[in-house]
């Protein structure tokens, strides 16, 4: 039976966390789900309700529209192409008998540590028109020169999904190595003696033993490219030329719509919840034991 006495000492070991998280997440949360119901400037202590109003414009506004279908644009591809390639790599250097594979763990792993304001000076100077690194490589191959404006329309959300997939690779990677080397090795020494290749071994043992991390993997790739995109656009792409959710909805902040913003904010934040618990749903599966 637990005393007092520990109940007591718990509780007020839990209250400090429990007090801010309630005052730092779940109170500003609710204020922005009020906030969307009115009208009110940045700066102006007036507020007037206007029920749904926000949301009906909102989904007619054509400019929020086209920055959620970016929004979604990249999460489908970077989530996919970041989770083949960290696997695939994952799988290397767990499995096979590479020389120096902690230092390829070190070099996949530093784009993580980097701030998106250091890897977007990175990119652009390989996006630079005139002589950056791309440019020069295809005109090196074509024999001639090639002007590619890898950060206007159309190829702008391509050179996005591209600082995106190199800067989140390498955590991904070390999480699902993690996951690997924990696999027991006699289970592939088994499934050999059976005649099972390489690739049968990964499909059957590897990805049904480290499917929950997988799960809880594919869940940070939606929430973190929502919160991620609005970075590598704020600090790479030029006002206007690709707007994403949230940079849309810190728009219109800056133009002095709060309530509307907030209206952005709110759909941004349904969505986001949605769709990591469809995918939760989707993924979900019987927990193999090792």
């Amino acid at each position: 039976m637990r005393s007092p006495g520990r109940s007591r000492f718990i509780a007020l070991c839990v209250a400090p966390a429990t007090i801010l998280f309630f005052l730092f997440m779940v109170m500003p949360t609710f204020n922005v789900f009020r906030m969307s119901l009115f009208e009110r400037g940045a700066y102006s202590p007036t507020e007037t309700f206007v029920g749904l109003n926000n949301f009906k414009v909102l989904f007619k506004d054509t400019k929020f529209i086209v920055s959620m279908q970016n929004t979604i644009l990249l999460i489908v591809t970077v989530t996919i192409i970041t989770f083949f390639f960290a696997i695939v790599f994952a799988a290397i250097l767990t499995r096979e008998k590479i020389k120096g594979q902690n230092f390829f763990r070190i070099i996949f792993y530093i784009p993580n540590i980097l701030s998106v304001v250091v890897i977007a000076g990175i990119f652009s100077a390989i996006y630079k028109p005139d002589n950056g690194m791309l440019n020069s490589i295809f005109s090196l191959f074509a024999g001639r020169e090639v002007m590619v404006l890898w950060k206007d329309q159309p190829m702008v959300i391509v050179s996005v999904i591209i600082a995106m997939v190199w800067q989140a690779i390498g955590y991904y990677m070390v999480m699902y190595m993690a996951s690997m080397s924990a696999v027991p090795v006699d289970l592939y020494e088994s499934a050999s003696l059976d005649g099972a290749g390489r690739l049968n071994q990964f499909f059957e043992i590897t990805l049904p033993l480290i499917w929950t991390n997988i799960r809880t993997t594919l869940t940070f790739f939606i929430i973190s490219t929502i919160n991620m995109a609005f970075l590598f656009v704020k600090a790479m792409v030029a006002k206007g030329m690709a707007d994403v959710g949230l940079s849309f909805m810190y728009a219109q902040k800056d133009e002095g719509l709060y309530g509307y913003a907030m209206a952005a904010g709110v759909i941004i934040f349904l969505f986001s919840f949605t769709l990591s618990a469809v995918v939760n749903q989707v993924t979900k599966r019987d927990v193999l034991q090792m």
